[in-house]
This record gives structure tokens, sequence and C-alpha cells, in this order.
């Protein structure tokens, strides 16, 4: 049996984040990390475009860690869907998610994750974006996956690696992983030289 090893970095990690699959993510990059959570309010200004919300978060949930810090490199993260400049959020009830599903329903929208990557000494953010085509979805099709996959934790009010991706998604540009909450190329690519 061969033993497994961790990619070695030069400084430990911490995962900023209570989202399963962002930590999925990251294991599967086999990395060592260690998750730390603090509930960070995901709230922006009014009249930041939408496409600068996902960065804005990202550096407010990072900042709210840096007084754990002390040779770590950590990450923050924070995704959002757009369609047209409307950011779906993740829908607090049934009717909201049905609702989101109706509005992406045959259209092509936006999924943008903002990372922070913040140390002691220096901090770096950026954003992946990703387009993704849904389908014109039926209603059954809609019901189906809310009431089997309860979406509510989820932006834009699904998971792409779930049924609805496996039969909704019809093209996407950009990194699929992006959509499921972590543009893991980009940050292995920044961590190696953060």
């Amino acid at each position: 049996m061969v033993q497994s090893k961790k990619m070695s970095l030069t400084r430990p990690l911490i995962l900023a984040s209570k989202s399963p699959r962002r930590y999925e993510l990251l294991k599967r990059m086999d990395l060592d990390f260690r998750v730390e959570s603090i509930d960070v309010a995901e709230t922006y200004p009014s009249d930041l475009p939408s496409s600068e919300v996902p960065r804005y978060l990202a550096e407010k949930k990072a900042q709210a860690y840096h007084h754990l810090l002390k040779d770590e490199i950590l990450i923050a993260a924070d995704t959002v869907v757009i369609l047209g400049e409307e950011i779906l959020g993740k829908p607090k009830n049934k009717p909201e998610a049905v609702e989101q599903f109706s509005k992406l329903s045959g259209k092509t929208h936006k999924v943008i994750t903002g990372v922070c990557l913040l140390s002691r000494e220096k901090m770096e953010s950026f954003q992946d974006i990703t387009a993704v085509t849904f389908k014109s979805l039926t209603e059954e099709e809609i019901q189906y996956y809310i009431d089997n996959y309860q979406p509510y934790d989820k932006a834009g009010a699904y998971g792409i690696q779930e049924w609805i991706g496996l039969i909704a998604v019809t093209e996407i540009r950009g990194s699929f992983f992006n959509v499921v909450g972590l543009p893991v190329h980009r940050i292995y690519e920044a961590i190696k030289v953060f």
C-alpha cells in the first residue's frame, strides 16, 4: 500500500469557512490545513457593483481572523451567483429557491468567487468568474431538486456538483471548481508564492 503524503508548503494554512464543499476541495488538493470559523455578517455597501461583492466579502471575512494569525496563511472566500446585475444569494425558503430557479432557467449566469489570502505581513485578494448556462427547467425538475437537495445554504439555490448540475448545465465557461466554491487552481498558484 502506498503511503499518502501531503503537499508541502512553507507555511501552515487556515481555511476560514464553514463550507463543507470548500473543506472537501482543499482536502482533495492534499494540503495540510485546519479550519477556523467565525461568524461574519455578509453585508456590503449598497452602491458596490455586484461583480465586486465577492472580493469585498472575502476580504471582510479574512480581516475578522487577523488576530488569530501567527505564521499561517489564511484563506477566506465568498461565492455569489449573478444574473444580469442581480445577486442571487442563499434562499431563505422554498418559494425563494423556486423564484431563483425560475430566473436561472434557460439563461446564462455568472458565478464569481472572491478569495482573500492573509498573513500577519500581507493580504492578497482576487476573484474568479465562471459562466454557467442552464437549460429551460420544468416545474417538476425544480421541485424535485429543491425537495431532495435542500439547497438553502448555496448561493443561487444550487450546487453544480449535485443532481441539478448533471441534468441542467448545458455549458460552462471557466472553472467548474469555482462554481463549487473555490477556484482551487488559482489558490494553489497563489499560496506557492505568498
